[in-house]
């Protein structure tokens, strides 16, 4: 089994030096008392400790024997109660949760490096705790009173678990169609009566109830609505009473994620319990939904630098061929670290990676602005930044997650391809990423048509306008280098305007043009980032962390930065090749 050690280094400098966290922490009320750079890698420590001696063990074990269903039972790889007990006494599920209410109330930008660490350790374990603050997130945000304080403590503190049920058979993407139907009853309740599909965490033995948050149709409307549904009902002390008519029909059998439970859900006249207004469902559930689509972003994020170091340590160790030009020791074979190819395949995943982990920390601080400063003005630009940067988060990073285990598995040669090396579980497991919690073609579209041209193009200004100010601040990167990515968003805007000029007048432009939008703002955002990165590490004390930081930015500037070109381009070519050939003809 491949050891995994987070980069803890990487984080810290992230936080302190590139993002300045204690000055955004000091700023906000909400923080300035609970957390600092001292607390914040105090918590990045255990964190590490804990992936790497509690979570991590349980990884190859848990996808060899997958999840059970037998009799009205799911029940999960051996160790994972265990380990499960432990994380969630440790705190862990609950780490950004309202501390009023059970939670340790840290920010998100502390938190998505937390969540990293757990997902490098094991994919699979980590989805439970996820799902449950993502549904703890929801509710906090759209429940009444009595439900927030009967239901939020046992969910922050792990002893119940939560769920999203949204997906039928004849509704995915689409969820218009769902047929999932809620009765009202006189006391207030409702009976939930439909099946859903894919359900993640559904059913399993981890936590004694599951809090299904289940979108559903009340009669003679066309609207979707939102309920929580207790796998088992609760009684008015928080005791657990009678079953309540929520059952598994089976559970999915994947390609990865094995020590995940993705469900098929019964609910047959299930007692429910109405979140946020009739018919206003899905504005409530894409709480939870764009909490999922950051987390499953550090999916792929998490997969990157887990690959990143058993490829590396692999190519230190493997030895194969000789050195061009002769091996540097006269050795017979040199180790394939010293091949050209092997170290592009190292460097494309590790800035990628490191530029990725700065994406989600800089979305984590625009959350946190978004939802605790006391500046009406700060907190309305961050959430116009969220709505940017949601989507992205999830598509780019999930799909560099892929490339980057996919790589990574090259690294291994044949050694990849069997299980005992353990790479490729990593891309199994991450695989889903693309897929799930919206596909990373609607994350696109939801980019390019709602989030850059639905506002015709304010959002993104304002955001480049930020970015373009913050590389001509920068005093240690040098002007060739600031020109480069300085020209691309110049490009990207342009090319946003051209899209939203002929958006009426090419109604498929939008949707077959938005990965390549998407991606070409990835790479440019990537970097902007490592600019910052570059500029931030001039003064770090160790030499050596400046001097690795400048040659993988020039790798990056070099090699990958190019790529924004590329995808603009083709955004450029417009949508007629794409949509001219007869359906017949497919």
């Amino acid at each position: 089994m491949n050891p995994y050690n987070a980069p803890l280094a990487e984080m810290r400098f992230l936080l302190e030096k590139v993002f300045n966290a204690p000055k955004t922490w000091s700023e906000m009320p909400a923080m300035a008392d609970s957390v600092d750079m001292d607390t914040a890698a105090a918590i990045l420590d255990e964190a590490d400790k804990i992936s790497r001696e509690l979570i991590h063990p349980i990884n190859r074990s848990g996808d060899e024997q997958g999840v059970r269903h037998e009799a009205d039972k799911v029940i999960t790889p051996d160790g994972y109660k265990a380990v499960y007990d432990q994380y969630a006494e440790g705190g862990w599920v609950g780490l950004c949760g309202d501390p009023e209410l059970g939670g340790m109330g840290m920010p998100k930008m502390l938190g998505v490096l937390v969540d990293e660490m757990a997902y490098s350790a094991c994919n699979a374990f980590t989805l439970y705790g996820s799902l449950t603050a993502g549904a703890a997130l929801a509710i906090h945000a759209h429940g009444t009173e009595e439900i927030k304080q009967q239901y939020l403590p046992m969910l922050y503190s792990g002893e119940w678990s939560g769920a999203m049920d949204m997906t039928e058979p004849q509704a995915g993407s689409d969820l218009r169609n769902i047929r999932t139907k809620a009765v009202p009853n006189d006391d207030g309740s409702y009976n939930i009566t439909g099946s859903k599909i894919f359900i993640t965490g559904g059913d399993h033995d981890l936590t004694e109830n599951v809090i299904h948050l289940v979108l559903a149709k009340l009669p003679n409307t066309s609207g979707i609505s939102l309920f929580l549904v207790p796998k088992i009902k609760v009684n008015d002390d928080n005791s657990l009473g009678e079953a309540n008519g929520v059952t598994v029909g089976s559970i999915e059998h994947k390609m990865g994620l094995k020590g995940s439970a993705t469900c098929v859900m019964n609910f047959d006249d299930a007692e429910g319990y109405l979140i946020g207004k009739p018919n206003r469902g899905l504005v409530c559930m894409f709480t939870m939904m764009n909490y999922e689509r950051l987390a499953i972003g550090i999916q792929g994020l998490g997969t990157s630098q887990a690959a990143y170091q058993m490829a590396a340590d692999y190519a230190k160790e493997r030895i194969q061929g000789v050195a061009a030009g002769g091996s540097p020791t006269g050795a017979a074979a040199d180790p394939i670290i010293v091949h050209g190819d092997v170290r592009r395949m190292l460097l494309t995943i590790r800035t990628l990676t490191e530029a990725g982990r700065a994406l989600s920390v800089y979305t984590g601080q625009q959350l946190d602005l978004a939802k605790y400063s006391d500046n009406s003005d700060a907190k309305a630009k961050a959430s116009r930044y969220v709505g940017l940067l949601t989507p992205v988060s999830k598509a780019f990073l999930s799909d560099r997650g892929l490339d980057a285990a996919i790589m990574a598995q090259q690294v291994f040669g044949g050694h990849g391809y069997i299980r005992e090396t353990g790479i490729e579980q990593l891309v199994r497991d991450t695989r889903i990423a693309q897929i799930y919690e919206g596909t990373n073609g609607i994350q696109a579209i939801d980019f390019l048509g709602r989030k850059v041209t639905g506002d015709n193009v304010a959002a993104l200004n304002e955001f480049v306008a930020e970015q373009v100010d913050n590389i001509n601040g920068y005093s240690h990167v040098t002007d060739s280098d600031k020109a480069k990515v300085l020209a691309l968003l110049e490009n990207l805007i342009q090319v946003a305007n051209h899209v939203n000029d002929n958006k009426l007048k090419q109604p498929g432009l939008i949707n077959s043009c938005a990965v390549d939008f998407l991606d070409a703002f990835g790479y440019t955002l990537y970097g902007c980032f490592w600019l910052a990165m570059v500029d931030a590490a001039n003064d770090h004390e160790d030499a050596n962390f400046t001097l690795q930081k400048t040659q993988l930015s020039r790798f990056y500037l070099d090699k990958l930065l190019a790529k924004a070109d590329f995808h603009l381009s083709q955004v450029a070519h417009g949508d007629l090749s794409i949509m001219q050939m007869d359906e017949s003809l497919f």
